[in-house]
């Protein structure tokens, strides 16, 4: 019993340095940044409440407190600067800027863990005042966040990390937080290629079709989708195969490189053709955070072994 207990402490508890929770705060920082200019103009017409807003937020939190009356939303703000004779375009324009604020600080890695946390609440806060218009760059944006939250920050790359001289982290817990963002993203990528499997929209192209014509998706011109309709069943399976195939090949050092590098072409194909820039941004930086530090390394490592050898 010794030696399996041995082995699953190894896998859950690997050392590793915090190149990856550098990644992931740089990248989430820029996430959070340009979400919150991405809506500037519209943060008020998509989160006033009833009469003000587009979208309906007393409707979507008034769904939401069916399910819980604990999770964060903007309504409770907005409540609150009614106590005090706030208007509500004031209570909105200041979470506003908190959210910015917080996704420069990340960026900066000025106040990492408090930053964090301000973008994680705030963010959660819209998404979930939005439920009518969010969509998946949401739920990725919250699960990158809570776990940037938990993880042992600041990393050394950060402001914090120069102007406190923080001490080292220890290498298991680093290693330990990304086990779990490599995990969680292996269920992510494993239940969505399944669910992708099971109907035929995947095996017959038109799912990738309906997507790109559906609007405001609708980037590229119908003449040409009707050009090159032959790829799109070549692509859905190998949609399906690359996400079913991600927590089998992504672990293997062999494979690790070329799966990555394809389910990173595979959200680059997704912002560009579609316009969901913000979605494949999220996926990106996910994806190099958790399986990209050391790859860099690793390769250039084995060029210079093949050079030696060559010379010898």
């Amino acid at each position: 019993m010794q030696v399996p207990k041995e082995r699953i402490l190894g896998f859950l508890f690997p050392a590793e340095t915090d190149n990856w929770l550098a990644i992931l705060r740089l990248g989430l920082g820029l996430q959070t940044t340009l979400y919150s200019l991405s809506l500037r103009n519209d943060w008020n017409d998509l989160l006033g409440g009833a009469g003000k807003g587009v979208s309906g937020r007393d409707l979507a939190e008034a769904l939401l407190s069916v399910e819980s009356h604990f999770v964060p939303r903007l309504g409770w703000f907005v409540a609150l600067g009614e106590h005090v004779g706030l208007r509500e375009e004031t209570i909105l324009t200041v979470a506003w800027i908190c959210l910015l604020v917080a996704g420069c600080g990340l960026f900066l890695g000025f106040f990492c863990r408090f930053s964090a946390i301000l973008a994680w609440f705030f963010h959660l806060c819209a998404a979930e005042s939005g439920g009518f218009v969010s969509y998946g760059v949401d739920n990725f944006m919250t699960i990158g966040l809570f776990y940037l939250v938990l993880s042992p920050l600041p990393d050394r790359y950060s402001l914090d990390w120069r102007l406190r001289k923080a001490r080292p982290k220890d290498p298991q817990l680093l290693g330990f937080w990304r086990r779990v963002v490599q995990l969680h993203l292996c269920f992510i990528y494993f239940f969505s290629g399944l669910t992708k499997c099971l109907g035929s929209g995947w095996w017959d192209g038109s799912n990738i079709w309906r997507s790109l014509i559906r609007p405001p998706f609708n980037l590229i011109d119908p003449e040409i989708l009707v050009r090159w309709n032959y790829l799109f069943p070549v692509a859905g399976i190998f949609i399906c195969l690359l996400e079913i195939g991600f927590p089998f090949f992504i672990w293997n050092e062999k494979t690790r490189k070329v799966w990555l590098i394809c389910i990173c072409g595979m959200h680059f194909a997704i912002g560009v053709t579609m316009g969901m820039y913000l979605f494949a941004l999220i996926m990106i930086i996910l994806n190099i955070a958790a399986f990209g530090p050391g790859l860099v390394a690793d390769s250039a490592k084995q060029l210079f072994v093949h050079r030696q050898a060559s010379h010898a």
